[in-house]
């Protein structure tokens, strides 16, 4: 079997997934998309409630400043994976429980074997601090490090678009001047480790 069908039964056991009570609630299953041979993979917290409208991660007003963002290094959806921890909408778009984030996980961990990225890159502290299994992880003293996490894969934490939408400023020392270097150093990394 090839990636490209792993994937899609992946995503098939995603559709059908009854395991916590956020199956109860959602409209669609977002299992995520992009290139899954890409060398780099987004991970964000949980769907939207655009994203649970539409079953596609980050199409929200958080997803469009995303898209500007990988614009802004040349960067287009389809040369990346976009998912999220959880593959459907917490309930007023609250961060997913750990439950929750536990029995959704073989869905996550199957897309990053498949994948196998040498760049994760966590939106926000939750996708973070649950591959890390730590918790009170700060974003805003981890972010824009490169963190070993397994063989020759590597975190790189950046701050998730719906805080910069809260933090509108782009004056030296502000989240949206941070990432804006994120971002260029994950194109860097990108173009060294593409195929």
């Amino acid at each position: 079997m090839n990636n490209l069908e792993l994937m899609s039964e992946v995503e098939a056991a995603i559709s059908v997934c009854q395991k916590c009570p956020l199956s109860e609630t959602r409209n669609k299953t977002v299992p995520g998309e992009g290139n899954i041979h890409s060398p780099v993979v987004f991970i964000g917290e949980g769907p939207g409630a655009e994203e649970d409208e539409t079953g596609r991660p980050f199409v929200g007003k958080a997803g469009r400043l995303f898209e500007e963002i990988l614009k802004a290094v040349s960067f287009s959806r389809d040369d990346i994976y976009i998912t999220n921890v959880v593959k459907c909408r917490p309930p007023n778009n609250r961060n997913p429980m750990q439950d929750e984030m536990n029995l959704c996980s073989s869905f996550l961990f199957s897309q990053l074997q498949i994948i196998n990225p040498y760049l994760i890159v966590t939106l926000g502290a939750v996708p973070l601090s649950f591959l890390l299994d730590k918790k009170n992880i700060r974003i805003t003293s981890m972010r824009g490090q490169l963190i070993p996490y397994k063989e020759k894969t590597m975190l790189f934490p950046m701050f998730h678009p719906s805080y910069l939408l809260r933090n509108p400023s782009k004056a030296k020392g502000s989240p949206k001047f941070f990432t804006w270097q994120d971002i260029q150093e994950v194109k860097r990394i990108y173009e060294q480790h593409r195929q």
